[in-house]
């Protein structure tokens, strides 16, 4: 019972501190003000590792319109979420973990830090996508709307290109958390 805790505590942790940098580079992708919500908590929990990121990486690359600090600041935590996993319940699991499969155990930690990276972006966009849904039957013209609005728009924009609005309501953000949530069963 105390390990599940913990496992659970440490991806929380995680999964936190990895939708926090993914949605920095989001919002800063898409020039969303980051001095209103949720920028500046997202900056807040980010800023101890992009900073030092955005100064040692090249300037070519700090000045594209991807923000590449922010998205390799949450493939760094999911790495660390990765090793410190493999460490801690390594150690509590086993009697030791074997230090000697060295590649074995890199592709396997490198394998559940991508799968928990994909796992925290795809439910950031879903969280995003019903947000936006259940925001616009409740309250259109909020700001939270608004925001939602810009974060989803580039997901929505290709799927209203297929799917026409059915007696006025526009059907792309069902379709688009239906293709997410299966996503996120294939990852599973």
């Amino acid at each position: 019972m105390l390990i599940r805790i913990l496992g659970f505590l440490l991806e929380t942790v995680f999964f936190v501190l990895i939708g926090a940098a993914l949605l920095r580079g989001w919002m800063n992708g898409l020039r969303i003000n980051m001095s209103a919500q949720p920028g500046g908590f997202v900056m807040a929990l980010t800023d101890w590792l992009v900073k030092p990121l955005r100064r040692t990486l090249p300037q070519s690359v700090t000045r594209s319109r991807i923000d590449w600090a922010s998205l390799l600041a949450a493939a760094l935590l999911a790495l660390m979420y990765g090793l410190v996993w493999w460490l801690l319940f390594g150690l509590l699991l086993a009697a030791a973990p074997d230090l000697s499969a060295g590649p074995v155990v890199l592709l396997g930690v490198l394998g559940f830090a991508l799968k928990m990276l994909l796992r925290v972006a795809l439910q950031m966009m879903f969280m995003a996508v019903l947000g936006y849904a259940i925001l616009s039957w409740v309250q259109p013209g909020s700001p939270a709307y608004l925001l939602f609005g810009r974060l989803t728009e580039p997901l929505l924009a290709p799927l209203r290109r297929v799917i026409p609005a059915i007696g006025g309501v526009d059907l792309s953000a069902l379709l688009l958390l239906v293709l997410l949530q299966i996503a996120m069963m294939v990852l599973v």
